[in-house]
């Protein structure tokens, strides 16, 4: 005796046409004769599923079906001994093309980038703007008629398909006059004119989250545009833009900055006020501080939006130079680079060193 249907899908009695279609591709996947060349009862096993899905996914096969069993399909000429190949050549071209009877199609997704400051990148802010977008029709209630009641479509019987006879083949394609729907508006809502949204400009609060990064992504669901005859709306995606900062560059959770610091402090030592992302700390310079130095400031950078790891904040100190010295100004340094030279070997080692490798590349000395 032919084994149930549902049993050889594993769905139940009231299973719908996806659930059917999910169970048929994953069973017809696994026992596919591609993948199993020389498996003579995986080849059998997927012509049973093949049978299977041919007779559940056709509604009137399958309430003969569920009535009569495999009796009333044999009787009925549909034919238990395997699928008709209209039907497999319509499965198959409906696929590619997007025939048969579709759910209503998803709202299209929307982009808007979004410019933000470092701090309110770094601690969150909410940001009020205006998107253009396609809405669900208010009248109409998105059905696109001005009664709320649809039709069946007359071409195609609400089936959503309509069979095309080519010689020896008959091919299956989404109805033309309802898209796939199987109904149509017979009463046009006046202000969407049977399209079911109108075009409007939407007023949103965004809730940027505190750590977001130049480039990341935020997506609200829901928040795209309105589909075509009911269907569930897109999503928006919104991108950060972080603006140029005059005092700090980020790099992921990391700070950097640039401090000046006058010749004095970086020779004798002393302490620095710094900025942060939070506001003035206190560095400590060492004497004998080289321009270029790094100094890193743990915990003082961000908290990224994907970790608990809080960055460090990295400070380059820069040597700079007196300028518009006086003539009183100007002799006291001579008197000092004078006592410098006296034991340059000790107070400027770099330059020292930098000058015995001139000579050894010039071959001076030797």
């Amino acid at each position: 005796m032919p084994r149930d249907y549902y049993e050889i899908l594993g769905v139940a009695r009231d299973a719908d046409g996806d659930e059917l279609k999910k169970a048929y591709r994953r069973l017809a996947m696994r026992h596919h004769p591609d993948r199993n060349p020389d498996d003579a009862a995986a080849q059998e096993k997927f012509k049973e599923i093949k049978e299977a899905y041919e007779v559940l996914k056709d509604p009137e096969k399958r309430v003969v079906y569920d009535r009569y069993g495999h009796e009333g399909l044999r009787r009925g000429g549909a034919g238990a001994g395997g699928p008709d190949l209209g039907d497999i050549f319509g499965d198959i071209f409906g696929d590619i093309f997007g025939g048969g009877r579709r759910r209503p199609r998803r709202g299209s997704d929307l982009a808007l980038a979004i410019e933000l400051d470092l701090r309110d990148a770094v601690f969150g802010c909410t940001r009020d703007v205006q998107i253009p977008t396609w809405a669900t029709c208010a009248h109409c209630g998105g059905s696109g008629s001005a009664s709320g009641q649809l039709q069946r479509c007359g071409t195609c019987g609400g089936g959503g398909q309509v069979r095309l006879q080519q010689g020896f083949f008959s091919i299956m394609q989404t109805c033309p006059a309802c898209r796939g729907r199987g109904q149509v508006v017979a009463d046009p809502c006046a202000e969407c004119h049977g399209d079911g949204r109108v075009r409007e400009q939407r007023r949103l609060s965004i809730t940027i989250p505190a750590g977001v990064d130049h480039g990341d992504r935020i997506r609200l669901s829901g928040e795209g545009e309105a589909a075509l005859s009911g269907g569930s709306p897109g999503d928006l995606y919104v991108e950060i833009h972080l603006k140029p900062h005059p005092l700090f560059t980020r790099d992921g959770d990391d700070l950097y900055c640039a401090t000046p610091i006058d010749f004095s402090t970086a020779a004798l030592g002393g302490e620095l006020m710094v900025p942060t992302i939070e506001g003035e700390v206190t560095l400590k310079i060492p004497p004998g501080t080289q321009s270029g130095k790094q100094f890193r400031l743990r915990g003082k950078g961000v908290r990224s939006v994907r970790s608990t790891r809080t960055g460090d904040l990295y400070c380059k100190v820069t040597i700079e130079t007196p300028v518009g010295l006086n003539a009183e100004q100007k002799a006291l340094l001579r008197r000092f680079q004078e006592s410098l030279d006296k034991d340059r070997a000790r107070h400027t080692p770099q330059t020292g060193g930098w000058l015995d490798e001139v000579k050894r590349f010039f071959g001076i000395g030797e």
